[in-house]
């Protein structure tokens, strides 16, 4: 994977320009790589710029639903939450491993 493969991926979830997306997940660009320049995923970009159907597509396509942003540490559930679209907030819960009972207990 080309670091620009995965940079143009990026401005394209940011554009909300999906056949792109999909050209480069075709392509072989990790989904869940984190740039040194960006420290950000393209799951996260696509919840932060509200592209539902991009997040659903990366999520479809092996997209890691708990990787974190490495600046801020959000996860892409605290993202969704913080722009208030309860579809990505949904599409994200989805994808997340499920609890066990004690787990659902104790958190």
């Amino acid at each position: 994977m080309a670091a620009g493969d995965w940079k143009d991926m990026l401005s394209a979830v940011q554009e909300g320009n999906l056949e792109l997306v999909k050209y480069h997940v075709n392509g072989g660009v990790n989904l869940n790589y984190q740039h040194p320049e960006f420290l950000t995923t393209p799951l996260i970009e696509s919840i932060s710029f509200q592209r539902y159907e991009i997040a659903k597509y990366l999520l479809e396509n092996g997209a890691d639903p708990t990787l974190r942003a490495g600046f801020s540490m959000d996860s892409p559930l605290a993202v969704a939450k913080q722009t208030k679209n309860k579809d990505l907030v949904r599409l994200v819960r989805a994808y997340l491993p499920k609890k066990r009972f004690w787990q659902r207990i104790w958190a």
